[in-house]
């Protein structure tokens, strides 16, 4: 897990956010519909997944009538009929990508992640030929500004909530649990009125490749290519974020 969260969850993403802010709604307005339809209604208080999406969509600051439409709209006969499909593949050097999809059209999915994987030397694998590479962890990003009571209180709380690891960023918190533990940490939160950021079930490498900046830099550039498909909801690879790599996008941005 080493530098997974450092940069390419928190660094890279919240750039991604501010280039590609309707990209970030496109995601959430899907992830909103799909909850609402599979996960028990449009009724936040009954619906842990419906709650779970609101609090993502205020987290990209999605305005609250455009939060308010995606339900209704998701509620209505005429919503859009999304399926949520997986991709396994590799990437340059061996780096395994593990790709989460929301999309109307799994054919076209199909092709167009084939596609990016194979002219990117990279190509796509069977299902379930890489799951093994990662773990399902809860991961809840929170605004260290928004932490009103002391942080060692806060952490006992985040501990006796589920929290598996902490790690203290200088601007975020990120909360890392077992999935099992996804809702009991969602549930301490609520409790705490703590605003989050982002929560959502990461799939986080068991190990990561290290690689020379050079060709860690290729693997960015077909991860922000994923990012631009509008199918794609997450990206997850194996590939170590080192200091070195953090530096040199830094100095580049």
């Amino acid at each position: 897990m080493a530098g997974h969260s450092k940069w390419a969850n928190i660094k890279h993403r919240k750039g991604a956010q501010d280039k590609k802010r309707a990209k970030q709604f496109t995601r959430v307005i899907k992830e909103i519909s799909v909850a609402v339809k599979d996960g028990g209604g449009p009724d936040p208080e009954s619906n842990p997944g419906l709650r779970n999406a609101i609090s993502n969509a205020k987290g990209v600051n999605m305005p609250k009538d455009t939060i308010e439409r995606a339900i209704k709209k998701a509620s209505g006969a005429d919503a859009d009929n999304y399926e949520l499909v997986t991709f396994e593949g590799y990437g340059p050097n061996g780096i395994a990508f593990f790709i989460e999809c929301t999309t109307d059209n799994t054919n076209r999915t199909v092709a167009s992640v084939r596609s990016t994987l194979s002219k990117n030397g990279g190509n796509l694998g069977t299902n379930g030929s890489l799951e093994f590479l990662f773990d399902k962890k809860g991961v809840f990003t929170i605004e260290r500004e928004k932490i009103e009571m002391d942080l060692e209180e806060f952490e006992l709380e985040l501990i006796e909530g589920g929290a598996s690891k902490i790690e203290k960023e200088k601007d975020f918190i990120i909360i890392y649990t077992e999935f099992t533990d996804f809702g009991l940490m969602s549930s301490k939160l609520e409790d705490l009125e703590i605003e989050v950021k982002s929560s959502e079930v990461q799939r986080i490498p068991l190990n990561t490749v290290e690689l020379p900046v050079e060709d860690a830099k290729k693997i960015l550039n077909l991860v922000d290519k994923f990012e631009d498909d509008d199918d794609v909801q997450n990206v997850y690879h194996n590939m170590e974020i080192t200091d070195e790599l953090v530096a040199e996008m830094e100095h580049e941005d």
